[in-house]
């Protein structure tokens, strides 16, 4: 039975379809994503017991906001751990560890609940639930890195979009069935925990017993590597993961990655309580919802049509168009807030989350050209750290400098304006750091390093156990 989930029945045939590959990225992607939609529970679960009006010994917003945060931090902290695991396990055994972590995180979070007890709560979503979000997040990347190495760019696209494109399901989901499962002593959250996590489970086991690996120096159909030219950041060699991150351009890319996330992830991990607070009585609970899925689609596209234009333009320029224009925008949100204009309101946040998701799905190929594509998991898993650390520090911003300004006697509508200066001041100090980032050191590069090695590891089956099968492949 286990021998099903081996890495060596993974290797693909001959011509096999590479284009099969990205579904199943996306299965599992769309699944975890959901984390970006958990702001449509925080509200509800500040009235866990009192339902109808907050009870005493209800949690406030500021404590809620910490199960997103730990799960995210979480994220990073096992995607660093189990980021060389992942390679070495191949894509089914690994897709399958973050189905079962990702779904126990629920049934967990939702027995925490029932107990109201907020540790349980975080140790279930945000410990366990976590780690399936790691594990599950990088498990594509050097699958679909090895098979698409003429449109990298593209390639992780096409999986992290399904990450920003989660929200876009979960969000009106988890609402319609909040309001199925509610009652006079429920807000329906645990209930909807559970039928989520159950969902989750057989769509990600799915996805993973679907994925597959190019044979050891296959290549697409007509595709040669393209030169080497001088200054170009694109690595001729593979740099192993321990000497990357002693490498300054490692350090300047997690300053880069963190920033960007901080200045994102902390607007959305409350988008819904902040369009209601800003346009108090204009905005339902459930268009509040509504506008979270409406961040998702821009979260989703923004991974796609970003990293695709990174193929075209380099990595290192997309980076720059996002801590020129993000700037901008963050301080335009409280005008639009002043305004009253909704519309405007929603238009720049939109914006926003594209670069923040189109950062997400370009850094992996970033990496890859950085640092080569062989190590691209285990380097990428220690880069995550960036959004473990982000994680904590962008919700932790909008809640507290919200609640700060609120105690000061800041109407709500107001209380989120200096946040969005203090974002447009992180993108610009992530502006310089994507600046300093150059090719790495010939002594860095691991000499000898083969690009047809791309997603290879040590564990990878050796050439005799693909019998007959040749290099060559459908593009």
């Amino acid at each position: 039975m286990f021998s099903v989930l081996s890495k060596e029945r993974t290797i693909a045939p001959l011509r096999y379809p590479r284009w099969w590959i990205p579904p199943c990225a996306l299965a599992t992607h769309l699944c975890i994503g959901q984390a970006y939609a958990f702001s449509v529970f925080n509200l509800p679960l500040t009235r866990a017991l009192g339902v109808a009006q907050p009870a005493s010994r209800d949690w406030k917003l500021a404590d809620v906001g910490w199960i997103f945060s730990v799960a995210i931090a979480m994220l990073g902290v096992s995607a660093a751990l189990f980021g060389r695991w992942v390679q070495a396990a191949g894509p089914r055994k690994a897709g399958l560890a973050a189905a079962l972590l990702w779904s126990a995180g629920f049934f967990v979070a939702a027995l925490g609940l029932r107990m109201h007890h907020l540790g349980i709560v975080c140790f279930g979503y945000g410990v366990i639930g976590g780690c399936g979000l790691g594990i599950g997040y990088i498990t594509p990347v050097s699958t679909l890195i090895a098979w698409f190495p003429d449109r990298r760019g593209m390639a992780t696209g096409l999986a992290i979009m399904g990450f920003g494109g989660g929200a876009l399901i979960a969000s009106p989901l988890s609402v319609a069935l909040m309001k199925r499962f509610a009652s006079a002593a429920s807000t329906g959250v645990a209930e909807t925990w559970i039928a989520l996590g159950a969902l989750y489970l057989v769509v990600m086991t799915a996805g993973a017993f679907g994925y597959r690996l190019p044979a050891p120096g296959w290549r697409p159909a007509g595709w040669v590597e393209p030169p080497p030219r001088p200054g170009r950041l694109v690595a001729r060699a593979s740099v192993d993961p321990a000497r990357a991150i002693r490498t300054r351009q490692f350090w300047l890319l997690w300053v880069v990655l963190c920033l960007n996330v901080t200045a994102g992830i902390g607007v959305l991990g409350q988008a819904s309580a902040m369009i209601q607070e800003v346009f108090r009585g204009r905005v339902s609970a459930s268009e509040a919802a509504g506008f979270v899925g409406l961040l998702s689609l821009f979260n989703m596209a923004g991974r796609f049509v970003w990293a695709s234009l990174s193929d075209a333009i380099g990595r290192r320029r997309t980076f720059a168009c996002f801590f020129t224009l993000g700037p901008l925008l963050y301080l335009f949100v409280p005008v639009a807030g002043q305004l009253g204009g909704v519309a405007l309101f929603v238009g720049c946040l939109g914006a926003i989350l594209t670069m923040y998701g189109g950062g997400f799905a370009t850094i992996p190929a970033y990496l890859a050209d950085v640092f080569g594509a062989k190590h691209v998991s285990a380097v990428h898993g220690r880069l995550l750290t960036a959004w473990s650390a982000a994680g904590v520090l962008g919700p932790v911003l909008v809640n507290y400098v919200r609640q700060f300004q609120i105690d000061r006697g800041v109407p709500r509508y107001q209380a989120y304006n200096v946040t969005m200066l203090i974002m447009a001041g992180l993108l610009v100090v992530a502006f310089a750091a994507n600046a300093a980032v150059k090719p790495v050191e010939d002594h860095d590069a691991a000499r000898g390093g083969d690009p047809d090695d791309a997603g290879r590891d040590a564990d990878d089956p050796p050439p005799s156990v693909l019998g007959a099968r040749v290099a060559g492949g459908e593009s």
